[in-house]
């Protein structure tokens, strides 16, 4: 059969699934090529993720069908969708930390009741693997020592040892620093030559139109666009994922640097575990500033603002804002003196998603007399104040009675951003501010964040997403394993910022 009539790895026809009033995927048709990469991009609650648990067996369509290799198959759960030849890597990886790498990859698939046969069996099969597709890993390492680069080559190794000729990832780079990011392509590169088709789920466009060899856009429920990735670009991408002309760099000016608004000196700070997370830490934040701290999770940032908002309890060292020390105040005592929060996880720490959005608009600021009299809150006076709120940044569904979890993980944060930045602070502490959050609303989070800095707040803003930092900060700091490695300029290279975020140069 020729390359143009062969059967294609993955056809999806008519594939619709509701959850109760939400319509999750609409009449969803998809074909995916054989030996492709295959990217999937939208706007969160776009339908991705419930395409791909369908085709993964994690939920039943309501209508439609599956066809694989040109087949009719029915996908009941993942054994069956392992059993047609199709892997899935998880954003968040389901290993078990305490197993070694030979040991997650036999789990579930240990060949029968002597284990030692099938070991020996499964460490050849590794080694064949390894060779093959260029996933290079020590069999006996214990997963929770594995650096996450690693451990998501596991991840892969599993599917692969498992027969998986159609790899899903599912945003393969959330925890990844630039160079295993670039590793992780390679691999995937790898992958396609040898005849693997590989779908591809991220909202980094960049990332899209470096790997994937066809991309397809979703958008409320549907796929809106397929495109050849050589005949498409970033601009119309983000286009067709919103439905609107999209800015997709930071316009701001030149930093206009005052005075110290926001001084750490020699902080360290442990987890509740007795580690130290941040380690004999020190740097400054002026007014007029954004300093960006880059960084793979888990290397000390969440420690850090959790001290400095006082959520945690420095160990040792001093923090001052605007020359007061600070250090063990707690949250509300620091919102008193001008410090404003956006957290990093607004579904945790930022809202109560049960509460009316005019509700969550005061959380942490009720006591102030404009809300009521005394003790007493006046509803109405709330509900007025989050209506101009909401009109201010632009809040979808305009309702301040709604339930906040019914609003889209955008106009969640947005509600968080307004809450935190009409508070007119001092000091602005910004974690993960566009985490989970839709293309069109971070452009508007960006732009709020540069004009707090342009009304001569100090910014200080913690993310993972390194394009994300260099095109706010004003200056990078990066951290490794609880210290500060060094001070860079936006304008510094995306590799030379990834190899300090993996400990290797400053």
């Amino acid at each position: 059969m020729s390359e143009t009539n062969r059967a294609p790895a993955i056809e999806l026809i008519g594939i619709d699934k509701k959850f109760g009033a939400v319509h999750a995927n609409k009449n969803i048709n998809l074909t995916v090529a054989k030996g492709s990469i295959h990217g999937i991009i939208g706007e969160n609650g776009a339908g991705k993720s419930t395409l791909m648990s369908i085709l993964y067996g994690f939920y039943h369509a309501d209508s439609g069908s599956i066809h694989i290799d040109g087949k009719s198959v029915a996908i009941r759960d993942s054994q069956s969708a392992i059993a047609a030849g199709i892997g899935m890597v998880h954003q968040h990886f389901m290993l078990v930390e305490n197993f070694t790498v030979l040991e997650n990859l036999m789990l579930g698939a240990e060949g029968g009741a002597l284990l030692a046969k099938g070991t020996d069996s499964a460490r050849a099969a590794l080694k064949k693997l390894e060779e093959d597709y260029e996933l290079e890993v020590d069999p006996d390492a214990v997963i929770e020592e594995l650096p996450v680069g690693l451990q998501q080559r596991v991840e892969i190794l599993k599917a692969m040892y498992r027969g998986a000729e159609i790899l899903i990832l599912d945003e393969p780079t959330g925890v990844l620093t630039p160079a295993e990011a670039d590793h992780l392509f390679k691999i995937l590169r790898v992958l396609r030559d040898q005849g693997k088709t590989v779908i591809l789920i991220t909202h980094k466009l960049r990332e899209i139109m470096a790997i994937t060899d066809t991309v397809s856009v979703m958008r409320r429920g549907e796929i809106v666009a397929t495109r050849k990735t050589a005949e498409t670009t970033v601009e119309e991408l983000a286009e067709l994922m919103v439905g609107r002309r999209v800015l997709l760099h930071v316009e701001k000016g030149s930093a206009k640097p005052g005075d110290v608004f926001l001084s750490v000196r020699n902080l360290t700070v442990k987890d509740s575990r007795g580690v130290t997370m941040v380690d004999n830490v020190s740097f400054d934040v002026r007014a007029g500033e954004i300093v960006g701290i880059a960084g793979v999770a888990g290397n000390g940032q969440s420690e850090l603002l959790e001290a400095i908002t006082g959520i945690r309890k420095p160990t040792s060292g001093e923090i001052f804002i605007c020359g007061e020390p600070v250090a063990g105040y707690d949250p509300a005592k620091l919102r008193s003196i001008g410090l404003a929060h956006i957290p990093e996880d607004r579904h945790h720490m930022g809202l109560i998603l049960p509460f009316e959005e005019s509700q969550n608009a005061i959380l942490g600021y009720h006591r102030d007399p404009r809300y009521g009299k005394g003790p007493f809150l006046d509803p109405e006076l709330i509900r007025k104040a989050a209506v101009e709120e909401i009109e201010k940044y632009d809040i979808r569904p305009p309702n301040p009675r709604l339930k906040t979890a019914n609003f889209s993980g955008g106009n969640q944060q947005k509600i968080v951003v307004a809450r935190e930045i009409e508070r007119d602070p001092k000091l602005l502490i910004v974690g993960q501010p566009t985490r989970g959050v839709d293309i069109g609303a971070i452009e508007f989070i960006h732009r709020r964040i540069v004009e707090t800095r342009d009304a001569g707040k100090a910014v200080l803003l913690v993310s993972v997403e390194l394009d994300e930092i260099r095109s706010l900060s004003d200056r990078i700091l990066v951290m490794f394993a609880g210290k500060i490695v060094g001070e860079k300029s936006p304008e510094t290279g995306e590799q030379t910022l990834g190899l300090m975020m993996a400990g290797i140069a400053a």
